[in-house]
Parts: structure tokens; C-alpha cells; sequence
């Protein structure tokens, strides 16, 4: 069993984020933040595939007068994601924002008129304590502060975590301490020992990413690895998968991470055989069929699509409803026992006469009890 890292907890809206609570996930939405009605899309979206939390980016005034409607509408708790001008940030707290990402260092060393350094940033820490709203700190081995790349010569973990406790500090020294930290590069390596480091030396909530991981396959792995390998460690207390593709991929794949270290039980588990010359039906369209089957069931089922009766029996012991391919038919296991045999063009019929037995066997028990 994984024994995970206690942080201090900060409440973002109404979800509880570190001290043990459950593994979050999160995404940002992908679209101008003025375009008001496509964020609500993008929100509800998001809710649908499972998300907690989401963020969006406030780069301008427009963007943070939008913010207002945004938060009266959203179906989650926002984070509003704001660079150099503190100004933004006491909009966002004015509109209702649940929590801010801000790195103090730039607002301090952003040019703001007349007002002192540390004035400018008082005003978002005091605005942000008044509210009961946390502040994650987020460094980026893109966006590096250019004294840590003079000093460590490129983006190191290293350098990255140096940075993040820095900041940190400065929010201590102001009595501020509802924070999240995040330390995201897209090297998988540095991310994951900056993140292993900063768990030494903070105690604050930890949200875990490789920044800019691409698109697809790439993407995925890259951000199973790094996000994967840090759960395993008890690392980790939100999660965002950043993709280049929909709010929904992103979620997804973040759901499949926790689904695989056992942090989630949310869905189904699919397993199916790699193929190799034992197979005797059209493995790869019947896996298809059941994918498509099984995609929106919110119950906790592992269902297993298996070509051969060499592995088939064994897997289904272990799964919910099980699919063993023969020649020209489909055996349907539940835990293990054989319940239905099918021509190979019946198959999804029968797999589905069996799920929807163990749905309702399923919504029974959670009702009685």
C-alpha cells in the first residue's frame, strides 16, 4: 500500500487539497477567458469528465471583469492564473475568485507606478487572507526567474526548487500560509527530483505536472511517468495532465493514472490482451466495442477482453465480466464463472445483458446501504 506524504491542507472552494484528502484533478481551460460563454462550456465539461477544480488565465483587465459572471456560473471552484500585475489579482478576489497563482517574486519585481514592491504584493496577500483564499506558487522551468538560471547555468530541479522556496518565503515572512506549490518542467527526470526535493523541505500541498508534455501518445507517457512515479512515492496532492488537446483528455488520462496506483476507484478498468497469433476473433474491433460500452459507466468494475483461452480463464477470475475470444464466438465470465457463450457477431449484446446485471447489482448495494 503507497503511504502518502501529510501536507498542511488549503480548502480551494469547497475541496479540501492536501492533509490526506483525496488526489485532485484538475485541468485549465482552453480558450480566451473574455469569450465567457465557451468557459462555461469548457467548466461544465470538465465537471462531466470528473474534475474538481479548474483554472483559467487572467492576463488583462477584460479577462478579469469576465471573471465575475464566470465565478457566478461555474459548476467548480476557479483559480484564477495571474503574472506581474497586482492588480489583477485584487480583481479576481473581487469577483469571487477561490484561489490565486501568483508568484510573489513577480509581482514584486513588476513596475507598478508610484506604489512600493512590497506594497503592491501586501495588497493581494491581505485581499487573499481576508477571503480565505490559498495562493499556489507556481515555477516553471520555462519561465525561470533569469537570477536562478545565472546562478545554476539552465533550468535545473535544483534551481527550480531553490526558486519555489524562495517564494514561499516571502509569503511566511507577510504571516501568509494557505499555499500550493507546483515545480513543473517538461523534463520528466527534473521534474520528478524537483518535486521528490521540495517534499523535504515544505509542508504545503504539492500540485504535480509536466509542463507542455504535447500531444497524444508522447504527452501520455511522459506525463504517466512523471506524474505516475510521484504517486507512487506519496507524492502528490492535485494533478493536472497538460496536453495539447481537450480539457477532457486531460482529465482522462489523469483518472487513468490514479486508477492505476489504486487512488481512484472511479470507472472501469479495462484489460485486454496484447493479441499474438493464438487469436481466433477480430480482438481489436470487439476491444473497440467494449471501450465504447464502458466509457461513461461510473462504477467501480474491472472488465476484461481477452483473445485466446490460454490467458481468458485466468483473467477473468480476477475481473467483474470477463470476454474470452474462441473461434467464431465470445465466452462471457462474471467473477470468474462462465455465464454466457456467444456467436463472435452476438458478443456486445451479450456483454452488455452482463453489465447491466452488475450496474444494478451495484446501485442496489450502494442504496441499501
Amino acid at each position: 500500500m503507497i503511504r502518502r506524504r501529510i501536507s498542511k491542507t488549503v480548502k480551494i472552494g469547497n475541496v479540501p487539497i492536501g492533509g490526506g484528502n483525496p488526489i485532485v484533478v484538475q485541468s485549465m481551460v482552453k480558450c480566451p477567458t473574455t469569450d465567457v460563454e465557451e468557459v462555461i462550456n469548457q467548466l461544465k465539461a470538465a465537471k462531466s469528465a470528473g474534475a474538481k477544480v479548474m483554472r483559467l488565465a487572467v492576463p488583462d483587465k477584460d479577462a478579469a471583469l469576465a471573471l465575475k459572471e464566470i465565478v457566478k456560473r461555474s459548476p467548480l471552484p476557479l483559480v484564477a492564473d495571474i503574472h506581474f500585475d497586482y492588480k489583477l489579482a485584487l480583481m479576481a478576489v473581487e469577483a469571487g475568485i477561490n484561489a490565486l497563482r501568483i508568484n510573489p517574486g513577480n509581482i514584486l519585481d513588476s513596475p507598478q507606478g508610484n506604489i512600493s514592491r512590497y506594497e503592491k504584493l501586501d495588497k493581494v496577500v491581505s485581499a487573499a487572507k481576508s477571503k480565505g483564499i490559498p495562493i499556489r506558487i507556481g515555477v516553471n522551468s520555462g519561465s525561470l526567474h533569469p537570477k536562478y538560471l545565472e546562478k545554476y547555468g539552465y533550468p535545473t530541479y535544483e534551481a527550480l526548487v531553490e526558486c519555489a522556496v524562495d517564494e514561499v518565503q516571502i509569503l511566511e515572512n507577510m504571516g501568509f500560509y494557505d499555499i500550493k506549490i507546483s515545480v513543473k518542467s517538461s523534463n520528466v527526470e527534473d521534474m520528478i527530483s524537483a518535486y521528490m526535493l521540495l517534499a523535504e523541505k515544505v509542508p504545503y500541498p504539492l500540485h504535480l505536472g509536466v509542463t507542455e508534455s504535447g500531444s497524444g501518445l508522447s504527452g501520455y507517457v511522459k506525463s504517466s511517468i512523471g506524474i505516475g512515479t510521484l504517486l507512487y512515492h506519496g507524492i502528490g496532492d492535485t494533478i493536472r495532465v497538460s496536453l495539447t488537446s481537450t480539457v477532457e483528455d486531460e482529465i482522462k488520462v489523469g483518472f487513468e493514472i490514479l486508477k492505476s496506483l489504486g487512488y481512484e476507484k472511479r470507472g472501469v478498468e479495462l484489460i485486454s490482451c496484447p493479441t499474438c497469433g493464438r487469436i481466433e476473433v477480430d480482438l481489436f474491433d470487439l476491444v473497440e466495442k467494449v471501450k465504447k460500452e464502458v466509457e461513461n459507466v461510473k462504477e467501480n468494475i474491472t472488465v476484461a477482453v481477452m483473445g485466446c483461452v490460454v490467458n481468458g480463464p485466468g483473467e477473468a477470475r480476477k475481473a467483474d465480466i470477463a470476454v474470452v475470444g474462441g473461434k467464431g464466438k465470445g465466452i462471457i465470465y462474471r467473477k470468474g464463472k462462465m455465464v454466457k457463450v456467444a456467436p463472435e457477431n452476438q458478443i456486445i449484446e451479450a456483454f452488455k445483458e452482463v453489465l447491466d446485471d452488475v450496474i444494478r447489482e451495484n446501485q442496489s448495494v450502494k442504496v441499501g446501504e
